[in-house]
């Protein structure tokens, strides 16, 4: 009976602990072993993320015929670098 009351402490100290980090580990564990995949958005509540809402309704706001060139050229641009 003594060891399970010890026990219950830290094993609740250890899940308020895991859910900090488990947050924070996401992001840096490559794709392959469970982290975010490439080209994720930014995570709400940082700078990125602000920058990447005002591109995104910068966007929304464009005409769809030069949205589609946008994102044409956009993605020429990429394949180009990553074509080196």
């Amino acid at each position: 009976m003594t060891v399970l009351a010890l026990a219950a402490p830290v094993l609740a100290g250890c899940s308020s602990i895991n859910e900090k980090v488990g947050a924070g580990m996401g992001d840096l564990m490559p794709q392959w072993a469970g982290g975010l995949p490439a080209g994720a958005p930014p995570r709400p509540g940082t700078v990125e993320y602000d920058r990447f809402m005002q591109e995104r309704e910068r966007q929304r706001q464009l005409p769809a015929a030069e949205r589609d060139k946008e994102t044409q050229s956009s993605t020429n641009a990429q394949a180009t670098v990553s074509g080196r």
